[in-house]
């Protein structure tokens, strides 16, 4: 069968396996698991909702999911370089699969009972990957990166597994410090003494296999949303108030994705095929998704909170959520856009300023009003995009990377 080799762009393939779109569905499930924990740390105690202990359960959701992440993006990199036909590939995918089904399975108390499973699952998936391609590459020179890979996660292992020991805030720490040195690792080339290092422009990737991957977990994301929309308003009871608030949030996630595909969200293959440094603006685009994903969950949250509670005034936590979920996105879309096409059209600033300056007095209004003004915003937003695309060739990708 020959050993693996880094396929060149033009020989990739353009498609996502039914393997990877296999591997998708798990995290249907775990961003599920993860706006149940935030819902739930939201919506229990609701005198500690207005105080730190919001703060910090947000942050602890957040780490959760930033790992998730990390193991998504891993995975759809390595698809992404190499033949995903073949058996090592397969094999990564598969391992990733359900190590990312135990970590959803280990989120809702991954910082009290289930820490270890969480640990233990996220350091396999990682450790494994550069692992196998070791194995697979022979002695291909893109071998040696692959070896800095297991070194690098192997340590960061050792935080992982230990903080999964301590109590809370110990866990909380380590496991901090170990996304930390991925992170960092991750953006200088993998140093490791004795190893060297490489540079992210150099790297071969498929980029259009790269962005529809993207686009997958966009829509992934975007899928939880409806989901945890339809569960919530499925508990009753079905009064108007309820109905309304399930109603704008069906609008306010059709917004999300008009907003999204429109157009920089349909044409980001051909950015990344077009671009002098296509791993550049992949990195790039890494960041970008997994800002609008944090947006979506938040987002996502917000929905529950206010299809149980439409009528009450909502504290500063939960408009957090209603609010900042869909500015949070609004940013990232606004990167996005220069990713594509090197500028950022006025409307995302404004309306993320808008939302921003509508946050006080939200407060004192049920929370009902405030899912419908951030439906309004975006309402704007895309009629603003639809306005500018009317009657114009559709625009070409000009990115600056």
């Amino acid at each position: 069968m020959g050993r693996l080799e880094p396929l060149p762009a033009a020989a990739a393939p353009n498609r996502a396996t039914f393997l990877e779109l296999f591997f998708d569905l798990v995290y249907v499930f775990a961003l599920t698991r993860i706006s149940t924990r935030a819902f739930e740390d939201l919506s229990h105690d609701l005198d500690r909702v207005h105080g730190w202990g919001a703060v910090t359960g947000g942050g602890k959701t957040l780490l959760l999911l930033l790992a998730l992440y990390a193991v998504w993006q891993g995975t759809a990199w390595t698809t992404s370089r190499y033949d995903p036909y073949r058996v090592p590939l397969q094999t990564v995918v598969m391992i990733a699969l359900v190590c990312s089904l135990v970590m959803g399975v280990a989120i809702p108390r991954a910082f009290s009972q289930t820490g270890m499973m969480f640990a233990v699952a996220y350091v396999v998936a990682q450790v494994s990957r550069p692992l196998i391609l070791v194995i697979a590459l022979g002695p291909n020179p893109h071998r040696r990166l692959k070896v800095r890979m297991v070194v690098v996660f192997a340590v960061s292992g050792v935080f992982w597994i230990g903080g999964a020991m301590l109590p809370t805030n110990g866990k909380v720490m380590l496991w901090t410090v170990a996304l930390l040195i991925e992170y960092l690792a991750a953006r200088v080339g993998w140093p490791v003494p004795g190893l060297g290092r490489s540079t992210v422009s150099k790297w071969d990737i498929a980029g259009e296999h790269l962005a529809e991957r993207y686009q997958q977990f966009f829509l992934v994301a975007l899928g939880e949303t409806i989901l945890v929309a339809g569960f919530a308003y499925s508990k009753g009871p079905y009064q108007a108030s309820h109905a309304w608030a399930f109603a704008l949030a069906l609008a306010t996630s059709i917004l999300l994705w008009r907003i999204y595909i429109q157009r920089a969200g349909q044409i980001l293959g051909e950015a990344v095929a077009q671009a002098r440094h296509p791993a550049s603006i992949g990195r790039s685009a890494a960041d970008t998704h997994l800002l609008m994903v944090i947006g979506l969950a938040a987002t996502a949250v917000g929905y529950e909170l206010i299809i149980e509670h439409p009528l009450d005034r909502i504290p500063g936590s939960w408009l957090t959520m209603v609010i900042g979920g869909p500015a949070l996105f609004l940013a990232g879309r606004a990167r996005f856009e220069y990713e594509v096409f090197g500028r950022v059209s006025p409307s995302r600033w404004i309306a993320i300023l808008v939302l921003a300056a509508g946050a006080v007095p939200l407060l004192f209004l049920p929370g009902l009003v405030a899912t419908a003004g951030g439906a309004l915003v975006l309402a704007a937003v895309a009629v603003t995009d639809a306005r500018r695309a009317h009657g114009a060739p559709p625009e070409a990708a000009a990115t600056p990377f």
